[in-house]
């Protein structure tokens, strides 16, 4: 008896093979030329008259044959589906992780699902924005987000001053040049937040994606280790349809 995943493993073949040979069908039944003979043989008028050989051309599609063929070959397509999809509403396994069972007897079309779904989250995770190793941070609950330590900085302010290059005398006035002065005027607590993630965290959900995509694939080869029941939907069908 065949198991599920033979039946899916060997479905893609036959399809491809019946989409060919219906295709193969289909153009040489609209070749009028094909499905046409003939048979003429030829007497003279008298005895003295000109003998000429019989012609003939044989019919070389005949549509009859042309529909066992095909009924033959869409037989194989229907029951092979037929069995995968009986069997598929069959098919069904726990996703266990850490010895746990997570999700109890998934459909195996499901786990497909999920697989797919598991993906595009691994991505999404991936992506995920993580701390600025550069800074120490400390979750800081009044505005749900992560902070650094208080860090104190110094404001200047350019004043001007006045140096006296030479003194007035009686004749002369003084020579004074201006120069600015950086002068602490006040100070700066800054405080950083952000809304990213500690790297230990993002690596963390990794890790329960990766361990969650590897249980999925493994149901679904359980579930599609089932033993399939050979379905006969073909042989009904047609035989209606041609009967």
């Amino acid at each position: 008896m065949a198991k599920l995943n033979q039946i899916i493993a060997v479905e893609k073949g036959i399809k491809s093979e019946s989409l060919r040979d219906l295709t193969d069908a289909h153009q040489l039944l609209q070749k009028p030329a094909l499905l046409s003979g003939i048979s003429r043989t030829y007497r003279p008028k008298d005895e003295e008259g000109e003998q000429l050989p019989p012609e003939s051309t044989k019919v070389q599609v005949k549509a009859q044959e042309a529909i066992r063929t095909t009924v033959s070959v869409l037989t194989k397509l229907f029951d092979v589906t037929a069995t995968k999809d009986w069997a598929n509403g069959l098919a069904k396994a726990d996703v266990t992780v850490d010895g746990n069972v997570l999700l109890a007897q998934v459909p195996v079309s499901y786990l497909l699902f999920l697989e797919k779904q598991l993906a595009d989250v691994h991505t999404f995770v991936k992506k995920l924005p993580t701390l600025d190793a550069s800074e120490s941070w400390t979750f800081d609950t009044s505005t749900d987000s992560w902070a650094t330590e208080a860090m104190q900085t110094s404001k200047t302010k350019k004043i001007p001053r006045n140096h006296v290059k030479a003194e007035a005398t009686e004749h002369h006035p003084a020579q004074v040049e201006v120069y600015y002065e950086d002068v602490v005027v006040g100070y700066w607590r800054t405080v950083k937040f952000s809304g990213a993630l500690p790297a230990t965290r993002v690596n963390e959900l990794l890790e329960r994606v990766e361990k969650l995509q590897q249980a999925v694939k493994f149901a679904r080869e359980e579930a599609n280790s089932l033993e399939v029941v050979d379905q006969k939907i073909g042989d009904k069908v047609f035989g209606y349809l041609f009967a």
